[in-house]
């Protein structure tokens, strides 16, 4: 399959895994540890460095999400596995990312330890559904903040501000940004708020979008010249970026706004209201911060809290 794509294109085959389990978590094979040149690529999760510490007095009056939480003493947390700094998992099974982090804070701020959190795998397409059904307590996974999916779901924050954008192979000189889009082959994941885009602003020919489960495919359809550019919202395309740098670059300038919000069930406004409380703490108090750089932020990229949007 070509070094070079080693490592992205091993833990997209192992979503195969995760998806026949409808969500449920699965165990990635071992990714490559190094790209074309055969220089290293890292795979092994780094923590931020803050620390979550389970608030035992925490109480959400009216919240009938918390009192499932508190009655089995674990949270569903649903979550991405292959984005690079974001929601990841390495080849030890370890956790690790921006998001992660995030989904460990809001844990701990409902009296869960973080260690008893049952994280599932849930792609893109399936968002609403999984938390709707039942199937995850809370999602945090990039997931954008819009009016339709508002309509099924709830969602706190935001927590994050991202933008679309374009990740390209390293020689790539045609692409420079959206307009340069025509004739090319774009990729992106099912269901996801970046490819309806490109739909709906007709940026490629519709027999040129090309779409998979999950984003590491599309990376690695990119690396394999199948594909010409893959698009997304620019904290995640920032993370394969810098996972596979030899060979990849994020070009052009973002074309959207993305807020991430936490998901969750539709009618629990006391949970909602609560996290967003959190969330705002940890804004305040600068562990939000920590997280960051920690994570999202090894990327170079600067960034601030947003402010919580109530509804």
């Amino acid at each position: 399959m070509g070094m070079k794509r080693a490592a992205v294109f091993a833990t997209a085959a192992a979503f195969a895994f995760t998806l026949t389990a409808c969500g449920k978590e699965g165990t990635p094979t071992a990714s490559g540890d190094s790209n074309a040149s055969g220089a290293a690529v890292s795979d092994t999760c780094k923590p931020s460095g803050a620390t979550f510490t389970a608030d035992s007095a925490a109480a959400v009056a009216g919240s009938t999400t918390f009192d499932k939480i508190k009655s089995a003493n674990k949270v569903v947390v649903g979550v991405k596995f292959d984005q690079p700094n974001l929601g990841y998992k390495d080849t030890s099974g370890k956790r690790c990312g921006f998001d992660i982090e995030i989904a460990q804070y809001v844990a701990s701020k409902l009296g869960i330890d973080p260690a008893k959190i049952e994280y599932k795998e849930i792609p893109s397409a399936n968002r609403e559904t999984a938390i709707k059904g039942g199937e995850v307590d809370y999602y945090v996974g990039t997931y954008s903040i819009t009016d339709k999916r508002k309509a099924d779901i709830a969602f706190a924050g935001p927590y994050f501000v991202a933008g679309q954008d374009l990740l390209v192979r390293k020689d790539e000189s045609a692409i420079t940004g959206k307009d340069t889009l025509k004739g090319k082959k774009v990729c992106s994941a099912t269901g996801s708020t970046p490819i309806q885009r490109v739909k709906d602003e007709k940026l490629t020919e519709p027999e040129n979008i090309v779409e998979f489960k999950t984003y590491s495919e599309c990376v690695s359809q990119l690396l394999d010249k199948k594909v010409d550019a893959v698009t997304t919202d620019d904290a995640i395309l920032k993370g394969y970026a810098a996972q596979n740098s030899t060979d990849l670059k994020v070009v052009g300038k973002p074309f959207s706004t993305e807020k991430y919000g936490i998901g969750l069930p539709h009618d629990d406004k006391a949970l909602r209201d609560y996290v967003n409380t959190q969330l705002e703490a940890a804004f305040k108090d600068g562990t939000w911060q920590k997280i960051y750089d920690g994570t999202l932020g090894r990327s170079g990229s600067p960034a601030t809290a947003p402010a919580v949007e109530r509804y």
